[in-house]
């Protein structure tokens, strides 16, 4: 790739997938974004699949999983195919959180549509 031409900047990649450009430096310093291509004056340039993997750790962050869990699914990956099992198992335990994170939050709107179907029905009465 020529980075210079084809590679999205830091801000830009940022904008693309909802991060901050501070967030997007602290994932690269923590270890969960490999180091991207510069271009020659030194600036960072994010490629297509620099975006994908940036968008997968936003929806991984965004369903809740932690930044440790989400460090050990990008060492697995940057070491192949033989943890592919881990990496599975990896994201099955994460389903199961965010699935009972799902049911709490429709048991909360549960209980918020009981509270609205009563006071359209008490504004209703007047």
């Amino acid at each position: 790739m020529d980075a210079g031409v084809l590679g999205l900047t830091v801000g830009e990649a940022a904008a693309k997938v909802g991060l901050s450009v501070h967030t997007l430096r602290w994932y690269e310093q923590e270890g969960l974004v490999t180091p991207v291509v510069r271009d020659a004056v030194g600036r960072r340039r994010y490629s297509a699949d620099d975006l994908d993997w940036l968008q997968l750790l936003t929806c991984l962050r965004g369903t809740g999983m932690p930044v440790r869990e989400m460090r050990r699914y990008a060492e697995l990956a940057r070491t192949g195919p033989a943890t592919v099992d881990e990496r599975l198992r990896l994201f099955e335990e994460h389903r199961e959180r965010v699935l009972a994170r799902i049911a709490d939050l429709q048991r909360d709107l549960d209980a918020i549509n009981i509270k609205i179907d009563i006071y359209r029905g008490m504004t209703s009465c007047d």
